[in-house]
Order: structure tokens, then sequence, then C-alpha cells
């Protein structure tokens, strides 16, 4: 089982930039599909990104493709999100997840989760 922690998150005015953290402890990091998750209050968690493995492939969803990045890190088991030109839809608690298969979208199909991070974008 892999342990997740975020950080990075915090205030930003819209068309800022944040790059968000998650630090990987456990056997199981170079063999996990890592993803971004965000859950804004009242509705429900969605995915954001995820990245393979060994980092070669990326998905994101449409509402961030042009604007987040997502790499990582095996030898420093990290995994970060990088966020540019932040709109004010994207205030949210984001969460780092672990998950064995790739592409991957549902919450439900991850199974292990950091403790969340928020960011909050201002207009």
């Amino acid at each position: 089982q892999v342990q997740l922690v975020e950080s990075g998150g915090g205030l930003v005015q819209a068309g800022g930039s944040l790059r968000l953290s998650c630090a990987a402890s456990g056997h199981t990091f170079k063999s996990s599909v890592i993803a971004w998750f965000r859950q804004a209050p009242g509705k429900e968690r969605e995915f954001v990104a995820a990245i393979s493995w060994g980092g070669v492939s990326q998905i994101s969803a449409d509402s961030v493709k042009g604007r987040f990045t997502v790499s990582r890190d095996n030898a420093k088991t990290m995994v970060h999100l990088q966020m540019n030109d932040l709109k004010p839809e994207d205030t949210a608690v984001y969460y780092c997840a672990a998950a064995a298969g790739w592409g991957l979208r549902s919450a439900a199909l991850y199974n292990a989760w950091g403790q969340g991070t928020q960011v909050t974008v201002s207009s």
C-alpha cells in the first residue's frame, strides 16, 4: 500500500499559478498510477489528471487541458501538478490518489488517498 501526502495549496488570483506536490511512501509507489482529483463544496470528487507508472503517459480532464501538467519523480517518490492560468472554478480541495490500473477516471477505483490540500482562486 502506498501512503500519500499533498502540499502546495493556497490562495492565488485568477491567471496565477500553483504547483501541488504529492509525497509518496510505500513499496508499491513505482508500480502505481498516480492521479489528481478535486472536490469543490457541494460537488462530487472529479478527475483532474493522471500519470503512468514510469511517467511516460499522462491524461487530463478537458477542463484543465493546456493549463495543468502532471509529472513524477520516482527517485524522489514525488508527483507534481503544475497549475497555470488558474480560474475561480478551479477552487477546490485537491487530492492525489493511487491505483494499479491505467486510464481510470473514477475515484472509486483508487485505493489510496492523501488528506487533500485547499486551492482557492480569487477573481
